[in-house]
């Protein structure tokens, strides 16, 4: 372990907030790093690390997890229409006839947990998430679009899949990567954003008549700037460089990354394809690969399509004392919002139940805490 928990083991922990505060466990630093081995610094790569089902990042960033479930047709209740014998409902994170029902007893997902101190980006490229929270706002959102959510002083929210077509499957696939809050943002008020898919600018790139095609989450790129994030978030300053950018390369693609900033931290992900190389050195599937910030990078795809998730960002460089879903700068700072989230519960929650789902035939929109409504079809 290195930045951060399973996300299993720390939506697990939860319950640990709602009874007496236990033991603390050993924590990291966002600025700590393993003790793998490094690639000599001849060329651009720092490190190169194999990824799991959670991907290790490094500040400002708490970790990213990929999310790839082809779930089957939706029944009324907008779970999966087939059997979920032999499954460890509420806790099931094994891959089983090909998808996973998470924390979810009868639709997939997260049901209502907490959070304190950081952000969640939720980069949905396939399916869609039902969002609920504890300031009575929600939204549906999916397929392209990225949900920014500040949970700052603290929010009760959930994370659902609905399976919502009954006449076909329902493949889910998206990012969840949590970014750091500055020690004086830690506090601020809880809301979210909406990055709609159809307003996140594309940049596009021809070599050879092979194609790469950029979606610039966070960040600029030639001329391409994303839309802003939250304003409290520490990517709203320009001057922390933080970019998230997903790459698409055809079959045999080459193009240029451009470089950035010194004293940030870049890491390219590369989580579909077969082989990529970065600089002249082959990097295998689902791998990790830091590399030097101020740099120009060639990347010449192999003979796959490849996706490469970017995160890159100026570390905060504070300490960090997460339990679980709360992540703070001291142990006691951890103590009181055990305390705080066990008096308040955040709010309370204003929905039917933690797993709770919109109708079936509700399309993409965004209710936001303060009445504003967005509508997408």
């Amino acid at each position: 372990m290195s930045n951060g928990l399973p996300r299993r083991n720390f939506i697990n922990r939860i319950s640990l907030a709602v009874s007496s505060f236990v033991a603390f466990p050993t924590l990291v630093s966002a600025s700590d790093s393993s003790k793998k081995a490094k690639v000599k610094n001849t060329s651009s790569i720092k490190k190169i690390r194999p990824m799991g089902f959670q991907w290790e990042t490094v500040d400002p960033f708490l970790f990213c997890v990929h999310h790839e479930d082809q779930f089957p047709r939706g029944n009324e209740e907008m779970g999966p229409a087939v059997s979920l014998k032999g499954r460890s409902l509420g806790d099931d994170f094994i891959v089983k006839d090909g998808f996973r029902m998470y924390h979810g007893k009868k639709v997939p997902g997260f049901p209502g947990h907490p959070h304190r101190g950081f952000e969640t980006i939720t980069v949905v490229r396939e399916g869609m998430v039902d969002h609920s929270d504890s300031l009575g706002a929600a939204g549906r959102y999916g397929h392209g679009d990225v949900q920014w959510m500040t949970a700052g002083g603290g929010i009760l929210h959930s994370e659902m899949f609905p399976l919502i077509h009954k006449d076909r499957e329902n493949p889910l696939e998206l990012f969840q990567i949590w970014l750091n809050l500055p020690r004086k943002s830690k506090m601020v008020n809880p809301h979210f954003k909406m990055l709609w898919a159809e307003d996140t600018p594309n940049y596009l790139h021809r070599d050879n008549n092979k194609r790469t095609k950029v979606e610039v989450i966070a960040g600029e790129l030639h001329g391409h700037q994303s839309p802003s994030p939250p304003p409290d978030s520490w990517a709203s300053d320009k001057n922390n460089a933080v970019a998230i950018w997903n790459i698409k390369m055809e079959s045999g693609g080459d193009w240029k990354l451009p470089k950035s900033l010194q004293g940030i931290n870049r890491t390219l992900y590369f989580y579909r394809g077969s082989t990529l190389e970065i600089d002249g050195r082959s990097v295998g599937n689902y791998q990790a690969v830091d590399v030097e910030p101020d740099r120009e990078l060639y990347l010449q795809n192999g003979n796959k399509e490849a996706g490469i998730l970017m995160l890159q960002g100026r570390p905060i460089d504070e300490p960090v004392i997460q339990y679980g879903p709360f992540v703070m700068n001291t142990k006691e700072e951890i103590n009181q919002t055990f305390e705080d989230y066990n008096r308040t519960k955040f709010g309370g929650w204003p929905w039917p139940k933690y797993d709770y789902v919109h109708p079936r035939d509700r399309s993409r929109f965004a209710r936001h805490a303060d009445g504003r409504v967005e509508e997408r079809s």
